[in-house]
C-alpha cells in the first residue's frame, strides 16, 4: 500500500491517525524527507504502508513506490483540491497500473469542499464510484479520525477483489525501499519481501550490494527472525548501502551474488576532476540514498547554461577526513543533508580552509547551491546611456588624442565617460573623454543644447559630423 499526494495534504498524518507512528513531528519542516514503510493489522489481516514525500523534488521516489505497492492510496486535502504533486502522483498510478483509492482528507476543516474535488478529478479522467465511476473514495481526517475505519475496510475489500497472493515456495525476493550508513551499524536497508520468506541468515543482494542478514528487524526495530510477504524489514549485513529502488533476491552463497553484482557495474565516468572556473564542484553526503537520489534529482533541474555543477562524489555518512582531501584536491565544496562531519573531518576542513554546508530540508539545500552557482560567475556588465554629441569641428589631434569640439544633443555629458563613436549611424570605435571645457574653463559637465570642447582618448580619428554616444557601466550579480 503506497500512499501519494501533494506536500502538506496530510499523508503522513493520515498514516498517524491510522497508528500512533508519529511520523510528522520527527521530520524536518513537518516534511517527510524519505520513504518510510509502515505496518499495522486490522481485523487479523496485516496491512503494509509505503509513506512517501510530497515535495516535488522527491518524483523518483514517488514513482518507485508505486512500482513497490499492490494498492495506491492518493490523499487530496479537501479544502485545497488537486496540486502540481496531485497531477503527478495520478500519473504515476496509472502508469503503474496500481488499483487505488481516493482519499479526500482534511473534510474538517470549514473550507472543506469533497465534492468539488471530485469533480476535478473527472477532468483528469478519475471517477470516483459516487460520481458514476469504479474508484472507491473515502472521506477522511486525520484530526478527528472521521473515515479512518472506513479507509481501511476499504484496502481491504480492493485486497480481497483484487485477488492479491504471495508466492511462498519460492526465495525471497523483492525492493529497496531505502538505505543507509549507520555510523555504529554500518550498511543498513529497508525491504519489503514482494514473494518468499526472508530469514536471517539468508545471502541478500541486489545489482549493487550483497551480504548476509545477520539481523532483521521489523519497522519498529525490533528483532524478527523472518520477513513474511509484504513485510517490511531493516537488514543488517551488507558489505555496502544498496541503491534504493533496487529488486533484491536471495542467493545460494555469497559468490552467486558477487558474480551478479559484477556483471550488473556500470563503467564510471571519467569526467571527475573538472575544475573550470564556471563549473561548481561538489561532494555529497546524505543521511540515507533515497535522500541522495532527490537531492541530485533537484541539482539537474538547476538553470546550468551559464555555470554548471559537476558532483565528484556523492554517497552516503558522515563527512570524513577523505572528503576533506578529495576537496582539497578538486577544489570542491561539500554539502551534507541531514549529516555532520565528524571530528576529525572538522579540524582538517578548518586547517585546509574547505567549505562545508550542511542542510536538514532539500530546498534549502537547492537554494544555496544555486547561490554559489551565481558566485562563480562574473558579474554582468550593464551598459546605460547618458548622453549624445553631434562633433562640430576638430581642433588638433596628437599619438594619443584629439581636441574636437560639439553640441551635446541629447542628456548630459560628463567627464571621464566611455564613448562609442558613430558614423553615418555604423559604430566605428570607441573612445573615452579626458577633459572637458565651456566658455574655455575646464568643467565636470555639459547639459543638452551646449556647446563645448573636449579632449578624446580612442582608437579612431573622429570627423565633423560624428556622433559620440557616452555612457556608464556597473556590474550586476547573475542570477539564474
Amino acid at each position: 500500500m503506497v500512499i501519494l499526494g501533494h506536500v502538506d495534504h496530510g499523508k503522513s498524518s493520515v498514516l498517524e491517525a491510522i497508528k500512533d507512528l508519529k511520523i510528522t513531528s520527527k521530520e524536518s519542516g513537518g516534511i517527510t524527507q524519505h520513504i518510510g514503510a509502515y505496518q499495522i493489522e486490522h481485523e487479523g489481516k496485516k496491512i503494509t504502508f509505503i509513506d512517501t514525500p510530497g515535495h516535488e523534488a522527491f518524483s523518483a521516489m514517488r514513482s518507485r513506490g508505486t512500482k513497490t505497492a499492490d494498492i495506491a492510496v492518493l490523499v487530496i486535502a479537501a479544502e485545497e483540491s488537486i496540486k502540481p504533486q496531485t497531477k503527478e502522483a495520478i500519473e504515476h498510478i496509472k502508469k503503474s497500473g496500481l488499483p487505488f483509492i481516493v482519499a479526500l482528507n482534511k473534510v474538517d476543516k470549514p473550507t472543506a469542499d469533497p465534492e468539488r474535488v471530485k469533480r476535478e478529478l473527472i477532468q483528469k479522467d478519475v471517477i470516483v464510484e459516487s460520481m458514476g465511476g469504479k474508484i472507491p473514495s473515502v472521506n477522511t481526517s486525520a484530526t478527528t479520525k472521521k473515515g479512518v475505519p472506513e479507509l481501511l475496510e476499504m484496502i481491504l475489500l480492493v485486497a480481497e477483489m483484487e485477488d492479491l497472493k504471495a508466492d511462498l515456495s519460492q526465495k525471497a525476493q523483492g525492493f529497496v525501499i531505502e538505505s543507509c550508513i549507520n555510523s555504529n551499524k554500518g550498511p543498513i536497508a529497508t525491504l519489503i519481501v514482494k514473494n518468499g520468506v526472508l530469514k536471517q541468515g539468508d545471502i541478500v543482494g541486489t545489482n549493487s550490494a550483497f551480504g548476509k542478514a545477520k539481523s532483521l528487524q521489523d519497522f519498529q526495530e525490533k528483532p524478527i527472525k523472518k520477513a513474511d510477504p509484504s513485510m517490511p524489514v531493516l537488514v543488517l549485513g551488507f558489505e555496502k548501502a544498496p541503491k534504493t529502488g533496487e529488486e533484491f533476491k536471495v542467493f545460494d552463497n555469497a559468490e552467486s551474488a558477487k558474480t551478479e553484482i559484477e556483471n550488473n557495474t556500470e563503467i564510471p565516468n571519467s569526467e571527475q576532476l573538472e575544475t573550470k572556473e564556471t563549473c561548481l564542484n561538489l561532494i555529497i553526503k546524505t543521511d540515507v540514498l533515497g535522500s541522495l537520489e532527490a537531492i541530485e534529482d533537484i541539482l539537474k533541474d538547476l538553470p546550468q547554461e551559464k555555470a554548471s555543477i559537476n558532483i565528484i562524489k556523492a554517497g552516503v555518512g558522515q563527512i570524513n577526513d577523505s572528503d576533506i582531501k578529495l576537496a582539497k584536491a578538486s577544489n570542491s565544496i561539500i554539502i551534507g543533508f541531514r549529516v555532520k562531519a565528524n571530528p576529525i573531518a572538522q579540524s582538517l576542513a578548518l586547517r585546509e580552509k574547505t567549505r562545508i554546508f550542511t542542510f536538514e530540508v532539500i530546498y534549502e539545500l537547492s537554494q544555496n547551491v544555486k547561490e554559489l552557482l551565481e558566485k562563480k560567475l562574473s558579474p554582468e556588465i550593464i551598459k546605460k546611456d547618458s548622453g549624445k554629441i553631434k562633433i562640430l569641428a576638430v581642433f588638433k589631434k596628437d599619438k594619443k588624442n584629439q581636441v574636437v569640439g560639439g553640441k551635446v544633443i541629447e542628456g548630459e555629458i560628463k567627464k571621464g565617460v566611455l564613448l562609442d563613436v558613430f558614423r553615418e549611424e555604423e559604430k566605428i570605435g570607441e573612445g573615452k573623454i579626458l577633459k572637458l571645457q565651456k566658455e574655455k574653463q575646464e568643467v565636470d559637465s555639459v547639459e543638452k543644447g551646449k556647446e563645448f570642447g573636449l579632449m578624446f582618448q580612442g582608437d579612431i580619428e573622429i570627423q565633423e559630423n560624428d556622433i559620440l554616444q557616452s555612457y556608464t557601466t556597473k556590474k550586476q550579480k547573475i542570477v539564474l
